[in-house]
């Protein structure tokens, strides 16, 4: 396989497998709960439908502003208007805390895939550029990114909701390419999902590996064209392919 110069990874289902339940029983008591004790006391039920609402009317908002791209709210304005409707005027700690809080009390299980730091390690010695390119909430990512020890193992971190974009679309795939002075072919794309990832990679002239795996989207095939497809999650493997 071509010795890439740069190597861009998507992180859930490619790196870390997660699960997140916001119909969880009891979660939406959980978060009025801990707005209350912040000093913005309200209703589970209420509370669920006005997220719900501001999360539509943000997504609209960008929408409006670039017609026909994929774009991504920060939720961190979600929350502070929460607190905002409230009369409560929440300062930046206190709204990255209650992202933590809304993430912790909805996820299942978040792990990285066996072999995931090594392989991003044994890149990296290789003299290769290792970026992150993610469909996710900074607020959400970056501490997880910690938990699961791969934030110091990436050369550069792009998240969408920093640039406001997200995967398929060329804004977020350009993002990097832009910064850093990258040829895209001299680029390659690892995910797991056959449009966000394989696709919007080879629509800006990156190759794209395609791993399969549980988060996958379910029957779609991969793109005409991919550089590579592991039909199930193996990163020893692909650390194999990437680098003899």
């Amino acid at each position: 396989m071509k010795a890439y110069r740069a190597i861009l990874f998507d992180l859930y289902g490619t790196l870390a497998d997660i699960h997140t339940d916001e119909s969880r029983p009891g979660f939406w008591r959980a978060v009025a709960a801990w707005y209350t004790e912040h000093g913005a006391a309200c209703y589970a039920l209420r509370l669920r439908r006005e997220y719900l609402a501001l999360c539509a009317a943000e997504t609209e908002r960008l929408r409006r502003e670039t017609p026909g791209a994929a774009v991504e709210i920060d939720l961190t304005r979600v929350f502070r208007a929460l607190y905002e409707a409230r009369g409560f005027a929440p300062d930046e700690a206190l709204c990255a805390e209650t992202a933590r809080y809304f993430r912790r009390r909805s996820t299942t299980h978040l792990r990285a895939y066996a072999g995931a730091g090594e392989l991003l390690d044994a890149l990296r010695a290789a003299g290769r550029t290792v970026i992150l390119l993610s469909n996710a909430q900074s607020c959400f990512t970056r501490p997880e990114l910690a938990r699961l020890g791969l934030s110091e193992r990436f050369d550069h971190i792009y998240i969408s909701s920093e640039i406001g974009f997200q995967k398929p679309d060329p804004r977020f795939f350009n993002a990097p390419l832009r910064d850093l002075e990258l040829d895209p072919g001299d680029c390659v794309m690892i995910g797991n999902d056959p449009v966000c990832d394989a696709a919007g990679a080879m629509a800006v002239g990156m190759d794209a590996i395609l791993i399969r795996s549980a988060l996958s989207p379910k029957d779609v095939p991969p793109p005409p064209g991919v550089e590579g497809f592991l039909p199930r999650m193996d990163l020893r493997r692909l650390r194999r392919l990437l680098l003899n």
